[in-house]
């Protein structure tokens, strides 16, 4: 044997792994994972049920409770293309469960532009004294 490997001489080889062995590590692990995609269709499917609740007005969101899981046919990449059909159809059947519809889901955000100064030639003499008096005051301490 050489010296690289002479102190490993009363070591016991590592036991090898079975054939069986890592093929049920596999299809546990494979299993796993299907588990945890269900898993995430799932939390998909309620996340965007409680958009589409928020923003039909729904009051309380426990309301969602009453929808029947089997009711929502999953597409293929597991999202719920239905989710506003289920909502306009549990406001016609229980109009109770939903108050005004948000604004705030919809609401588009204003445009982003710095505040603009006003230049002196804009300003009448009154609110160029008040602005010069307000400059000065500031300047001065």
């Amino acid at each position: 044997m050489s010296d690289e490997f002479a102190e490993h001489e009363g070591l016991p080889d590592e036991p090898q792994a079975a054939p069986e062995d890592w093929q049920a590590r596999a299809m546990a692990a494979e299993q796993a994972m299907e588990a945890l995609r269900r898993e995430h269709a799932e939390r998909l499917r309620r996340a965007e049920l409680r958009i589409e609740a928020v923003r039909a007005g729904m009051i309380d969101l426990d309301g969602l409770r009453l929808i029947d899981p089997a009711a929502m046919t999953p597409a293929e990449d597991g999202t719920a293309p239905d989710a506003a059909a289920l909502m306009a159809q549990l406001k016609r059947d229980k109009p109770w469960l939903f108050g005004a519809p948000s604004s705030s889901s919809t609401a588009s955000v204003p445009r982003a532009e710095p505040p603009r100064a006003r230049h002196a030639t804009e300003l009448s003499e009154a609110e160029w004294r008040a602005a010069r008096a307000e400059l000065l005051r500031r300047a001065g301490g």
